[in-house]
């Protein structure tokens, strides 16, 4: 979306919300619990935090949602890194032994923070860009940023992760960064992989992958979310 047509959308969707709420649409929509109707539901919390942390959901598409699911119930006390924080943050903590989330945006940060804040097994930390570096961000807006420290903050910590989530800055290089630090049978996870540069760069990690398209969590369009892994057959699995 271009940024006049996401903000319009964002506002159609919040006064939308302020009048279907009080007449228990939202609730019904909920109790359905069908695909289509927690998709539609979604759409209310488009960039509500409260609202999609309220719903149990991750900014994914929902077959990369369900997948993730029933990779981490099958995997006790599983440990999960992320890149970027938010409502899949909680999300993960309420499925996975132990969750270190990195965030380069102080603002978001602290509210993140304040939802998480009953999360015992969550660290969250952050990583603030550079003005000088080698690794830049190719999204709109981040100009002279560079994402050094936050690409290898991955290093810092201990132990192999058996899932990490790829959903923030320089994903490219956090792709690279990521895969020595991969458990036997674990996965990483790459958001919103439409994008030619992250598909290319998925395509030359020399890992299995696997894209999961379709609907996604509080997008009116399909949207595509990654599954990697060194065997297939954990893909497969899934």
């Amino acid at each position: 979306m271009g940024r006049l047509l996401r903000s319009v959308y964002v506002w159609l969707f919040r006064v939308l919300r302020a009048v279907l709420r009080p007449l228990g649409f939202l609730r019904w929509l909920e109790r359905r619990g069908t695909r289509r109707a927690l998709w539609l539901r979604s759409l209310f919390a488009i960039y509500d935090a409260d609202d999609l942390m309220h719903l149990d959901m991750a900014w994914w598409t929902f077959d990369a949602l369900d997948a993730v699911e029933r990779f981490l119930a099958g995997r006790d006390g599983a440990r999960v890194f992320e890149y970027g924080s938010g409502a899949s943050t909680l999300w993960l903590s309420r499925r996975a032994g132990k969750v270190v989330s990195v965030e380069h945006d102080a603002d978001w940060m602290r509210i993140v923070e304040a939802k998480i804040a009953g999360a015992g097994n969550v660290r969250l930390s952050g990583v603030p860009s550079a003005g000088d570096g080698h690794i830049a961000s190719a999204k709109s807006g981040f100009g002279g940023q560079y994402f050094d420290a936050y690409v290898r903050a991955i290093d810092a910590e201990d132990g192999e992760f058996d899932l990490i989530v790829i959903d923030g800055r320089a994903r490219e290089a956090c792709l690279e960064a990521a895969i020595p630090r991969l458990a036997p049978g674990g996965i990483i996870l790459v958001d919103d992989t439409k994008r030619a540069r992250y598909r290319a760069a998925i395509e030359a990690s020399g890992l299995a992958f696997r894209r999961f398209d379709g609907l996604a969590v509080s997008l009116p369009v399909a949207d595509s979310t990654t599954l990697l892994a060194r065997d297939k057959a954990v893909l497969d699995a899934l």
